[in-house]
């Protein structure tokens, strides 16, 4: 699918493309979404170097996620993108030209549909494709840093679930989904730093004082949000080392509850084996009284082992 965004007047006019229409002159922003061979073929007409593919767009090397070349500045991006519960990181391909910003994704991202209404209501004045890659990755930063608290939040209620909750599965369950999360987190910040650290460092030429501003702002703003990163993952460990020795606990005390009942029966048992030998020669054999005085030894030593413990708070 191809979207258009065209600006004049400042008035923003939002077109969806065929493969058989021209590119409007006026456009700020082209969006392909999950394009198709035609629609690829429809863009290389205004292209001069080949287009990336998924493949290329999903590179993890330096020099193929951030490089230049006759249409411009090439950044290969992840966005966060929140799915119930769990965080997953979408790469979405930049070009940035002269007259307009290119988008080349595979995946639907949230943050892309946010710019959009946001510029649709006015909400956000650009008026050229530097802007409007900048007001993004703004979006994108604010995003991750409501992440960040989103998963702080969790771990809180997580903190009170380890000694509260019978069954820890479920805790263990968490743990894990906020771990992933929060490693999607940070990596979307280091590439998100080394995006705009690489615009900053090789595109600064067409960038004006106030975006070379906001880059450093979002700099500043990765800076402070990394050591919170890195202290859930932290409290994370906290939490998980917490939770195995809480169900260490739980299984000591439960070991220690059947070896306490073994040694307190293990004296009735000594009596009863005593007493069913049945040998001739036992003078309790022919006893009236006999079976009555056997229960009541059995009794009386349980209770005293028990009592035994129970005093030197064994139990």
């Amino acid at each position: 699918m191809i979207t258009a965004y065209v600006y004049e007047n400042r008035q923003l006019t939002v077109l969806e493309l065929g493969i058989e229409d021209s590119l409007p002159p006026s456009t700020l922003w082209l969006d392909l979404y999950k394009p198709e061979d035609d629609e690829r073929e429809w863009l290389a007409r205004f292209s001069v170097e080949e287009l990336p593919d998924e493949e290329d767009i999903n590179e993890i090397e330096a020099s193929a996620r951030f490089y230049q070349n006759s249409d411009g500045l090439h950044i290969n991006s992840l966005f966060p993108q929140r799915v119930g519960q769990d965080v997953r990181a979408v790469n979405v391909s930049f070009n940035l030209r002269t007259k307009f910003l290119l988008t080349i994704r595979e995946e639907d991202v949230g943050l892309i549909r946010l710019l959009r209404n946001y510029l649709r209501l006015g909400r956000l004045e650009v008026s050229t494709p530097q802007e409007l890659f900048i007001e993004l990755f703004n979006l994108k930063v604010d995003y991750l840093s409501d992440l960040i608290e989103d998963v702080y939040t969790v771990l809180e209620n997580v903190g009170e679930e380890v000694f509260e909750s019978q069954e820890l599965d479920d805790v263990f369950k968490l743990i894990t989904i906020q771990e992933d999360a929060n490693g999607k987190i940070r990596l979307s910040l280091l590439d998100t730093q080394r995006s705009l650290r690489y615009m900053q460092r090789y595109y600064r030429g067409q960038l004006s004082d106030e975006d070379m501003k906001d880059l450093r702002e979002m700099l500043s703003d990765i800076e402070s949000l990394m050591p919170h990163s890195q202290f859930i993952f932290d409290k994370l460990n906290f939490l998980l080392d917490a939770a195995m020795g809480f169900t260490s606990l739980q299984q000591n005390k439960i070991i220690k509850i059947f070896s306490v009942a073994a040694v307190v029966f293990l004296p009735p048992t000594l009596i009863a084996s005593s007493y069913g030998m049945n040998f001739t020669t036992m003078p309790e054999l022919e006893w009236q009284y006999g079976y009555p005085m056997a229960i009541a030894m059995m009794l009386a030593s349980a209770a005293g082992t028990y009592f035994f413990f129970k005093r030197k708070r064994w139990l």
